[in-house]
């Protein structure tokens, strides 16, 4: 059986990993030069944790992992409000669960996958044709691809859902933020290895967050009705006020690497799959990042849809049925937390982040600190 893969970031080259172990012939075709990094911390668990055990990458994910030994809050201007410390950090993850790039997932995937697939760089997607048997689709090079199954895992601007499900407006659900992140050049003076700090103030939040290796990732994330335009450069309007760290990251703003600029968006697509063809990750849902759970999702969905194939081998929409059943529930509870915490994300009312913070400076107090450092604590 032969899968093209439309995307190599985390839901695709976890897709062709999961697939070549079922088995599979895996085409990818990616529309980046290369293969891209950076992005931002998340924290990796649940079913993606369960995923990469049974794809056997969980040790490499571990490997690059990076422990927060402080988060500090801070106010506009630099001075520090509240902090939590590293075991209050890790108590909150549980014990299935650990803090990890964006890219450094990415990372690990390509490194599985890149001697068992076929990865075309440069490369897009022109035109989907659905037959009887299976899949033929025109990419940007010329040539024309059979498959039996086509994955569109490229993303929430997905040119394989507007090929096949129809245009993107008709399933996006954009929650009022805009997001921005890239790494620096190097990590600043003032941040030590291993913490992170953060502001909160009038609709906007900024942080820098030291990824370990020597890395630091600026980030920032702000209400869209904020911002005059849309480029990374209208971040020097809506934060240029703001002092600490971000006068330094502005500035290494015009000569970043990559940067990750895009609207907080979820897809709500009401079937996954048509025929041969399924979207997976963002792609199908993106449960954005105010729900925390994107990359976790789309390791463990990759795994599950291999092992619908293997369960359903010769009938593919069953087996795409199957699988759909099974993550949809999950997929949709993040996606209605995610819609929950956006309304109380960066929040412009003083008052209201007073609120919202007040349960992070209760766990900076020492006794309750120490209660929750007794109760749930991981093991290390």
């Amino acid at each position: 059986m032969r899968a093209l893969i439309v995307g190599a970031g985390i839901a695709g080259l976890a897709t062709a990993l999961r697939l070549h172990q079922a088995g599979w012939q895996c085409l990818i075709a990616e529309r980046a030069p290369q293969r891209r990094g950076g992005g931002y911390g998340v924290t990796f668990g649940g079913i993606g944790y369960d995923g990469a055990q049974n794809m056997g990458i969980l040790p490499a994910l571990r490997n690059r992992a990076f422990t927060t030994t402080e988060l500090a809050y801070r106010r506009p201007d630099g001075t520090r409000r509240f902090a939590l410390t590293g075991p209050t950090i890790a108590a909150t993850l549980g014990k299935k669960a650990f803090n990890i790039l964006r890219g450094d997932i990415e990372a690990v995937l390509y490194d599985a996958v890149e001697q068992t697939a076929e990865i075309r760089f440069a490369t897009t997607v022109t035109a989907i044709e659905q037959e009887p048997d299976g899949v033929e689709a025109t990419l940007s090079d010329g040539s024309v691809e059979h498959a039996d199954l086509l994955i569109g895992a490229d993303g929430l601007h997905s040119a394989t859902r507007a090929l096949v499900f129809g245009p993107e407006e008709r399933y996006r659900r954009d929650l009022g933020h805009r997001v921005a992140v890239y790494m620096m050049r190097r990590p600043p003076a003032d941040l030590a290895p291993g913490t992170t700090g953060s502001i909160s103030s009038g609709g906007r939040t900024f942080a820098m967050v030291s990824v370990g290796d020597g890395r630091a990732a600026a980030f920032f994330g702000y209400r869209s009705d904020l911002a005059p335009g849309t480029s990374p450069e209208e971040l020097h309007d809506v934060y240029g006020d703001m002092g600490w760290l971000v006068p330094l990251a502005l500035e290494e703003l015009k000569s970043a690497e990559s940067v990750y600029f895009d609207t907080i968006s979820q897809m709500v697509v009401d079937r996954w799959s048509r025929g041969r063809v399924v979207l997976v990750g963002d792609a199908a849902w993106c449960v954005t990042l105010f729900a925390g759970y994107g990359s976790s999702l789309a390791v463990g969905g990759a795994d599950r849809l291999g092992s619908a194939l293997q369960t359903h081998p010769g009938d593919i929409p069953a087996a795409l049925a199957a699988w759909e059943a099974d993550l949809r529930p999950e997929a949709e509870r993040k996606q209605k937390l995610g819609r929950r915490v956006k309304g109380v994300y960066a929040p412009r009312n003083p008052l209201l982040l007073e609120l919202t913070q007040l349960p992070l400076r209760l766990a900076s107090c020492k006794p309750v600190r120490r209660l929750i450092e007794r109760n749930l604590q991981i093991e290390q």
